[in-house]
Formats: C-alpha cells, sequence, structure tokens
C-alpha cells in the first residue's frame, strides 16, 4: 500500500500447492480476516485520515478468476457471462487491461467487502482428496487506486492498480483423486502455473544476466502470464508468498 500511495502499480500473490493455506492466508476464514480485507480497511482508514482539500482519492474494484484458461468476471451471475470468457487487450495508456469488465466504484470499506462477498459467491470451486474446497480457478482482485490533487487551477491524478492474486493450487491427479472435470481444471491450473515459473524463471535470469537481453519473455503462453504482465515484468512492486505443506 505504500507503494500504491507513491504512484507504483502493486502485486501480491500466494503461490503453492493444494490445500496448503493460498485462501486462508489471501481471503481468510470466518474471524480470521485474511490480506485482501485488511489491505482493503488501510486503503479506506488512510483516505479517512487525509485532511488535504486540494486531495481526493476514487477507489473502483473488479474481480475476475482464470477458469480453464478462460477469464470470467466474478461481479457478473455465470449464466450471463459469455461462455469463451473476456479478452485480453493491450494499449500505451493502460497496459494490459481486460475488456469489458464490470468495475464497482466503492466509498468505503464496507462497500468493498459487499464486492468481495459478491466475488467470493461466484468463485469455482470444488471437492478433492486433498483440499474439500479447492479452488478450481486462479482468482484475482483489481482495486484501481486514483489520487486527483489540484493546484493553481490544475488538477493532476496519480493511477495505481492494485492486484490481489488468489492462485489455485498445484496438484496431482493420483493425490487428488481428480476426473472429469476436476482433472481438465488440474490439468488447466498446473499448465499456467507452469507458464508462470517459467516467466518468472526468464526474468531472472535477463535481471542477473545469465541469458540474452533480448530473450523473450513467455507472458503470451498463459492467460494467467498475460493478465500480471505489468505486475512481473513492468512498473509494478510484486510480493509472492509462498504457502508450504
Amino acid at each position: 500500500l505504500d507503494s500504491a500511495w507513491e504512484g507504483y502499480h502493486c502485486c501480491l500473490f500466494a503461490y503453492g500447492q493444494t490445500g496448503s493455506g493460498k485462501s486462508y492466508s489471501m481471503v481468510g476464514y470466518g474471524a480470521n480476516r485474511g490480506i485482501v480485507p485488511v489491505s482493503c480497511e488501510e486503503i479506506f482508514r488512510r483516505i479517512g485520515a487525509n485532511h488535504d482539500p486540494g486531495l481526493r482519492y476514487e477507489v473502483q474494484v473488479s474481480m475476475l478468476e482464470i477458469y480453464n484458461e478462460h477469464v470470467q468476471d466474478l461481479l457478473i451471475a455465470p449464466r450471463l457471462r459469455p461462455k469463451k470468457g473476456l479478452e485480453i487487450r493491450e494499449n500505451k495508456q493502460l497496459g494490459i487491461y481486460v475488456e469489458g469488465v464490470s468495475k464497482r466504484a466503492v466509498d468505503s470499506y464496507a462497500a468493498i467487502e459487499q464486492v468481495l462477498e459478491d466475488g467470493t459467491e461466484n468463485r469455482t470451486v470444488g471437492s478433492t482428496l486433498m483440499n474439500a474446497t479447492s479452488s478450481r480457478a486462479h482468482t484475482v482482485l483489481v482495486i484501481e487506486f486514483k489520487q486527483v490533487s489540484e493546484a493553481m487551477g490544475q488538477e493532476g491524478c496519480k493511477l495505481s492498480l492494485i492486484n490481489l492474486v488468489d492462485l489455485a493450487g498445484s496438484e496431482k491427479a493420483g493425490q487428488t483423486g481428480a476426473s472429469g472435470d476436476r482433472l481438465k481444471e488440474g490439468c488447466a491450473i498446473n499448465k499456467s502455473l507452469s507458464a508462470l515459473g517459467n516467466v518468472i524463471e526468464k526474468l531472472a535470469d535477463r535481471s542477473t544476466g545469465k541469458g540474452p537481453a533480448t530473450v523473450v519473455i513467455p507472458y503470451r503462453d498463459s492467460k494467467l502470464t498475460r493478465l500480471l504482465q505489468n505486475a512481473l515484468g513492468g512498473s509494478s512492486k510484486t510480493v509472492m508468498i509462498c504457502a508450504l505443506s
């Protein structure tokens, strides 16, 4: 959040095997709140502490999931979504963005909490032998955070995109007992996580000088890495939580 206030894009994601506590860390359970609700509450606590009349804040929220390599809007009921999902686009101003995703303006923690509840209700979960409430898709909460300042009749805007990502867990079909749809979902999850690992490896090689400076980073290998392209290799501060079990 400190980075967002300075104008950087930020990203935080949890990575690990199925059942290792990623969703518990990000979203929480019951009275034990996770990183997402705590962060959202802190955003509005900081906004409430602002006493500068020339500075105002605008916050919009969207919530997505990547299920079987299709990007879906969690704030829309499943029956109303396009079957092939939403398209990921790119332009010079916004960078990578999802075309047609719904955004909700929020002015309090209660409002953002309602968005989280609506989105979580539409998430794709399923039961496996290793996890009774296994996430079957990657979930991304995107907070569009604007700081609008006015001075001498001029208006300036500082925009930060905060991506909070709950990745689905990697899994072995033999251990989870997956078959049918669960097996298909597991294959898509493992494929996208493998692509994420490849992207991180290439970025690490380029930054340490191990590989050629012209190495191509394979962002387009999966919808997950394409969606997180700005966060992984752009002007973003990124934190990864490794959930071990």
